[in-house]
């Protein structure tokens, strides 16, 4: 449970870590500033009240994994790992820049990222490697979290990866949907209907839990729920606002990989309260 200064701390967070995504894509003039957004408050509680790490040591064998498979939504990570100390905020303002540490998906060589990722459908398959590798080792105590965006689910290769995570009584597995009801070319139910999409998860085997992805209660109380599920993975969808924090974002799939305005961008940061 999260004590009232812990939620205050992490709140806190939130707000600079929408700032710094907006910013940092404006500047850039490249990005995807919705999926990113969707995306804040289920990274900070991960990063900020649930997960084992050590900044000093990235690649510390007993560190928890995340593997972000929705990897266009880099910027969020980016913002949540700099955050966390794993490197300097400056790095932030040469995301996208040739010869920069920040390329436009995460990839290995930069401290605090897992797994290198960008095209859409593999990072469940990674996560669960990396699950059953924890388990083959001895390391039961690791717990590998994959995350996806809800467009994501289109490709076959999520539903091959959930059935092996079933089969192979991934525990240590925790995936989360950013359920924000939007992909590139337009919402998600028109393009390839996902829905009933909890009832297609309960019916691959896995502990579903679906909650509102914006509030971190409710987040904090799904990440203590997954670590007492026995004998299956864990799902957790979250529902969420795809660019919330951005009003202008809000039902605009055009605007799915469209850097701000001058005028966007300093309304965002009124909207998030800084």
């Amino acid at each position: 449970m999260l004590t009232v200064e812990k939620k205050h701390t992490i709140q806190k967070r939130i707000r600079l870590i929408k700032k710094d995504i907006i910013e940092m894509i404006f500047k850039a003039q490249s990005g995807h500033p919705g999926g990113s957004l969707s995306l804040v408050e289920v990274l900070a509680v991960l990063y900020f009240h649930d997960l084992t790490y050590d900044i000093r040591d990235p690649k510390g064998i007993d560190r928890d994994r995340v593997v972000l498979s929705k990897g266009h939504a880099a910027p969020a990570l980016y913002a949540v790992l700099a955050e966390a100390g794993f490197f300097g905020k400056e790095e932030l303002w040469h995301y996208r820049q040739i010869n920069s540490l920040l390329q436009g998906h995460p990839y290995l060589q930069i401290p605090g990222v897992d797994a290198t990722t960008g095209s859409l459908g593999l990072g469940l398959s990674i996560a669960c490697g990396m699950a059953l590798a924890a388990r083959m080792t001895g390391r039961k105590q690791i717990r590998v979290y994959a995350i996806m965006g809800d467009g994501e689910l289109g490709e076959g290769q999520i539903w091959e990866a959930a059935m092996a995570a079933a089969h192979f009584q991934l525990d240590n597995l925790t995936a989360i949907i950013d359920r924000n009801n939007y992909q590139n070319d337009g919402a998600t139910e028109d393009i390839m209907k996902l829905e009933p999409l909890k009832t297609k998860w309960d019916s691959f085997g896995w502990a579903v839990l679906e909650i509102n992805g914006h509030n971190i209660d409710q987040i904090a109380a799904a990440f203590t729920f997954s670590r007492q599920i026995k004998g299956k993975p864990v799902m957790i969808i979250a529902n969420t606002v795809k660019g919330n924090g951005a009003s202008y974002l809000w039902n605009k799939p055009s605007l799915h990989y469209t850097p701000p305005t001058k005028e966007q961008l300093e309304q965002t940061i009124l909207e998030i309260g800084l």
